[in-house]
């Protein structure tokens, strides 16, 4: 089976070696690129499966080489994953509306990054669903082409946000725990972070519009897709 490309792009050279090293014994394919502008040559170039991308980063910013990929129509369906410290989580969530798919913060065990870029190579690769479409207000989510619309109007969704509003709307009126969502979204990564869930829930409520009210924040446990009735 072909190996799958992974483009990591960081400018420090101890982190860059650690990933490099264990995603080659892992039995990825492994690029490293230590700046932004030819870390976006690299994608063009080279098309991989899957991005690390650091978010400080000499010469074009991570936030910056983000947009540009998903700007490109060529590039825009390659998944994500930024790296960010700590104090950079306003970054982080820009990143994510920009499209990024998820998030590692400084300081990372490798595997919980793998496990991450596992979960989301897997889902890139998941079998396409029986056609189907889900609907709710004025909004249409079309499974099997994971589109969502608003009347003709077509509203973008990274993949994580695509199966967490997946999720939600199947088990309308339930409450689902960050737990529940990010099991759904990662499968069997055993490293949750619930942190990652309220970001990409904030995403979505603002991608659904300032009138949308159909999630429900429930205090200390989730969230729930509010029943038609």
């Amino acid at each position: 089976m072909q190996k799958s490309k992974i483009l990591v792009i960081e400018d420090e050279e101890d982190i860059a070696a650690l990933i490099k090293l264990q995603g080659e014994l892992a039995g990825y394919k492994i690029h490293v690129e230590a700046d932004g502008l030819n870390g976006y040559l690299a994608v063009e170039k080279e098309k991989p499966d899957l991005i690390v991308l650091d978010i400080m980063l000499p010469g074009l910013n991570g936030l910056d080489v983000c947009r540009k990929i998903k700007s490109n129509p060529a590039l825009n369906a390659i998944p994500i994953i930024i790296i960010s410290a700590k104090s950079e989580e306003l970054d982080v969530v820009l990143g994510l509306e920009l499209g990024a798919d998820d998030y590692v913060a400084k300081p990372f065990s490798l595997k919980v990054l793998f496990s991450r870029i596992k979960a989301v190579l897997r889902r890139g690769l998941e079998p396409e669903q029986e056609e189907s479409t889900i609907t709710f207000n004025d909004f249409t989510l079309e499974v099997d082409r994971y589109l969502l619309r608003k009347k003709d109007k077509h509203i973008p969704l990274t993949l994580s946000e695509f199966g967490i509003l997946r999720r939600l709307l199947i088990n309308r009126g339930k409450v689902l725990t960050r737990n529940q969502l990010l099991d759904d979204v990662q499968n069997d990564d055993a490293f949750i972070i619930d942190r990652n869930i309220d970001v990409h829930i904030a995403s979505l409520r603002k991608k659904l519009g300032p009138n949308f009210d159909g999630i429900e924040t429930v205090r200390g446990v989730g969230y729930r897709f509010k029943d038609d009735d």
